[in-house]
């Protein structure tokens, strides 16, 4: 996809998340990596993005505020045209490796027109 572009299937998927806290496992193709994990809201991302930051420094506090508050200008729906894609309990796969990271829940978020392509579905790995 050219950087002006985006699917716009892919964006109302993204929309419906941000509005109507919709979640679904998709799989995104992004310059030959595929970065795979459940689709989930903006503010469900920032929320969660927030935690990490709140039992630190002032700074680190004063993130988190700025986060979560971020995360409910997404829910509200302040901005209307969906620009990011967010994931979490992501894995980013690169050739036949094993993906990074390999254990944890990461959130990730993306710009949609940077995706070259998608298909609804999560990778996991085979039970050795």
């Amino acid at each position: 996809m050219s950087e002006e572009t985006k699917d716009n299937i892919l964006a109302y998927f993204a929309a419906a998340a941000n509005k109507h806290d919709f979640e679904l496992d998709i799989s995104l193709l992004m310059k030959g990596a595929v970065v795979t994990g459940t689709l989930t809201s903006a503010s469900y991302y920032f929320e969660e993005l927030s935690k990490s930051f709140k039992d630190g420094s002032d700074v680190s506090r004063q993130l988190a505020e700025m986060l979560s508050e971020t995360g409910k200008a997404a829910e509200s729906g302040e901005n209307t045209e969906v620009q990011y894609i967010h994931l979490k309990n992501t894995k980013i796969y690169n050739g036949d490796n094993k993906p990074t990271p390999s254990k944890g829940k990461i959130l990730w978020r993306g710009k949609l027109q940077e995706v070259d392509s998608f298909f609804l579905g999560k990778i996991s790995e085979p039970k050795s």
